[in-house]
């Protein structure tokens, strides 16, 4: 049996027949040490392949090379949690857009 589906059905993306929604990579952006909460997701296509990379601040007090290591610990534990794989590009803090109204956390440039 399925659980019951988390996050807004209009949100979700189906990536190489994964169904992600942004609200399972937000919950890892936020239990994952040294990396804000502001993040965007970018969808771009590889070769036949659907990819997605997770651009993601880092928090101000964070060291850059420790970014490294964040960026690994959000990838491992997407694959794990979600079940896709994906990359992660850790940005400097307040470079990633805000937006006044709703989030616009996804980008799809396939």
């Amino acid at each position: 049996r399925m659980a019951k589906i988390t996050g807004r059905s209009d949100d979700m993306i189906i990536l190489r027949g994964v169904n992600v929604f942004p609200t399972q990579i937000e919950e890892i952006v936020l239990r994952t040490p040294g990396l804000s909460p502001h993040f965007q997701l970018e969808l771009t296509t590889q070769g036949r392949l659907d990819a997605m990379t997770v651009r993601v601040e880092a928090r101000h007090d964070t060291p850059a090379d420790r970014r490294d290591g964040a960026a690994a610990e959000l990838v491992r534990a997407v694959k794990e949690t979600v079940g896709v794989s994906v990359t992660c590009d850790v940005v400097d803090p307040d470079t990633l857009e805000r937006s006044v109204g709703k989030l616009q956390r996804l980008k799809d440039r396939r």
